[in-house]
């Protein structure tokens, strides 16, 4: 599959780039997507949530009131879970949200991201571009020139370009993100996806196996 190649100020260089088929034309299989984003989204919660239950709360285990006649609920002690200040029950407790995907869901996963956003025309190939120092205000005008600036804008770099990362950390709808970490809810959650033609190659020998 052939695509244009626009320069840094949104305009075609006359060149095109050749994208593997096995990532970025396949035919999208939405499942496998949604598996993929509920995995992550999964993975990122840290578990760590925990609520005392009456075993666990400090206070006496005297029985505070007869068993009938208050006209009331029965209650053993003042860590019941009825009063205020007593245990909770069934409460939340340390676990792993932690959800598996096989290889092979999430390679076909990432491609079928890759093949939705480029069948939309969301996908851009922009020439390879870097900053000689951070630069917020160029960036964003970088975004603006490709039609990317206000939307949820993802460039994909063929390594960590620690320059343009600085320069897109003060934007709010932009990130970047190098070719080897990106993830099928990176490409599914951007507007648009830029992608250098570095990354191009990068992209084929990590996902395209």
């Amino acid at each position: 599959m052939k695509i244009e190649v626009f320069d840094i100020h949104g305009k075609g260089t006359g060149r095109q780039v050749d994208l593997p088929d096995n990532v970025f034309g396949l035919e999208p299989n939405e499942h496998a997507v949604y598996l993929a984003c509920k995995s992550y989204l999964a993975n990122q919660r840290q578990g760590t949530h925990k609520a005392k239950e009456r075993g666990e709360i400090k206070g006496s285990t005297r029985k505070i009131k007869k068993q009938k006649g208050t006209g009331t609920a029965r209650a053993g002690s003042i860590k019941n879970p009825l009063f205020r200040g007593g245990g909770r029950v069934f409460g939340p407790r340390p676990r792993s949200y932690s959800v598996k995907l096989t290889k092979k869901v999430a390679r076909l996963a990432r491609g079928s991201a890759f093949s939705a956003k480029t069948k939309d025309g969301s996908l851009k190939v922009v020439e390879d571009f870097t900053f000689d120092n951070p630069q917020t205000k160029a960036f964003a005008t970088i975004l603006t020139d490709l039609d990317a600036n206000g939307k949820n804008a993802l460039l994909i770099t063929a390594d960590v370009d620690k320059n343009i990362v600085l320069s897109s950390r003060n934007i709010s709808k932009a990130e970047v993100k190098h070719a080897n970490e990106v993830c099928t809810y990176d490409v599914i959650k951007a507007k648009t996806v830029l992608v250098s033609e570095g990354a191009i190659q990068k992209i084929k020998e990590t996902f395209g196996k």
